[in-house]
């Protein structure tokens, strides 16, 4: 928010709208709140579930887009009451509720499937889904709401993503980042909702210890380490959970099938009024309904489609930890070109066709990016106690705390270090042993780097 203009219009604080939440509780929305909430834009996130098609592997898994962002809204409001306590670069109540606005919308750019469809739309534009969160905000109904009660659109849309300038860069750290709310609440409802335990990590300690140093987010040294463990359980979720092998199986079958029948059915195609009719069960029905004609694509596409439905999974017929060098890019292991060439090499090796062998190397990082989508190797303390000697302590009493200083999280730093094949269950014995033969290590060796 542009500090320079008056704030003559005051927002309407009290509440229009509760709602009980299974993670925090009773949340409540204010005017502005409730109509963002209450357009049928936003009522779309309920259809596009959190974790794809995590659910096929752990039942509960069935949650939306919807709830995480009321979720990531209520902790902005906490983020944001704890800042203006604080009274850092004029923040204050309006900002506070930018903020719980841009929570709010910070996913209403994901197309079906959440990030399965953005591994689509990377193949075939350059469009993120933060490119299209900050295109509805501009140029929907959102807007003219927003407006309304005294928000500029443009503001809000580039602090939705994460991508606000000014005075206050800050508030970007509270939408996405190592400390978003983002973070803090889809780890702890996304283990809620799985029925694993690795998710709960005490974000309330996290929260009240919110500083800012040099326009950026930081934490009191005390709370430290309790960071270090929303790290370790974010790790531990996507080793559990968001990259099990049956979980990634659905996922891979997915993506191809939706690159397949891109072309016949314009899934990428940009537009608001396309891409905001898209969810889950649209899209699958859509592919699902094709009439391939001939089409071998459009045949495996469908055929894709109808195994995930009926949940007749690939199998993984390899699997094998990758060593990757900490703060390094993904290897070229992770690129689709590369991994394309090895299931061309297995196929090959096989005597069969490389359209049924899917490798996957999981291209995210151990550690979460900063808002600014670069590598985390630091967080920013503030002294706590007395008569403590701090490293490296700048005059208003700061620090600089380096990843590999937390000792859990700098084993962990890197990449998540996998590489999986998969085929279909049928064909698995045919391609197993081509696999091995060809993922030796010096094919490894070949492509990692």
């Amino acid at each position: 928010m542009n500090n320079s203009r008056e704030k003559t219009k005051r927002r309407p604080t009290e509440s229009s709208a509760e709602i009980r939440d299974p993670i925090h509780g009773y949340i409540f929305a204010s005017a502005v709140e409730r109509e963002v909430i209450d357009t049928e834009i936003f009522q779309r996130l309920r259809r596009i579930r959190q974790l794809a098609g995590c659910f096929l592997v752990y039942p509960g898994g069935q949650h939306s887009r919807f709830e995480h962002s009321i979720g990531a809204m209520y902790l902005a409001g906490k983020a944001g009451a704890i800042l203006e306590s604080r009274k850092y670069l004029h923040f204050d109540r309006e900002d506070s509720l930018q903020l719980r606005l841009a929570a709010l919308l910070h996913d209403v750019g994901h197309g079906p499937f959440s990030h399965m469809f953005e591994e689509v739309m990377a193949e075939r534009t350059t469009f993120t889904h933060e490119d299209m969160t900050e295109k509805i905000i501009r140029e929907t109904e959102f807007g003219e709401i927003v407006e309304r009660y005294g928000f500029d659109k443009k503001d809000l849309s580039k602090l939705a993503i994460g991508r606000a300038n000014g005075s206050q860069r800050f508030k970007n750290d509270v939408i996405g980042g190592g400390l978003s709310v983002d973070l803090m609440d889809y780890l702890p409802r996304d283990a809620y909702f799985t029925g694993v335990e690795y998710g709960r990590v005490d974000i309330n300690r996290i929260i009240n210890s919110l500083e800012v140093a040099n326009n950026q987010l930081a934490i009191a040294e005390a709370a430290k380490f309790a960071f270090e463990a929303l790290i370790i359980a974010r790790y531990e979720m996507f080793r559990a959970v968001y990259f099990h092998r049956a979980v990634r199986a659905a996922e891979l079958m997915l993506i191809k099938s939706m690159l397949l029948s891109d072309k016949e059915l314009n899934l990428t195609d940009l537009s608001l009024q396309n891409y905001l009719s898209l969810t889950d069960e649209i899209t699958l029905e859509r592919i699902r309904r094709i009439n391939p004609n001939g089409d071998s694509e459009l045949v495996k596409a469908k055929s894709l489609a109808d195994s995930y439905y009926s949940r007749r999974l690939l199998k993984c017929i390899y699997e094998r930890p990758v060593q990757r060098k900490r703060k390094t890019f993904p290897s070229n292991l992770a690129q689709n070109r590369f991994r394309e060439q090895i299931a061309e090499e297995i196929a090959s090796s096989a005597g069969g066709d490389s359209d049924d062998v899917f490798v996957d190397v999981p291209t995210a990082p151990s550690v979460p990016l900063s808002s600014a989508k670069e590598s985390l190797e630091h967080i920013t303390c503030v002294k706590s106690g007395h008569g403590i000697t701090f490293p490296k302590l700048d005059k208003d009493g700061f620090y600089e705390l380096n990843i590999e200083d937390l000792p859990l999280v700098n084993a962990i730093s890197g990449y998540l270090d996998i590489i999986r094949v998969y085929t279909p269950s049928q064909k698995s014995e045919k391609f197993r042993r081509a696999t091995s033969r060809v993922l030796g290590m010096e094919t490894l060796t070949r492509f990692s780097y």
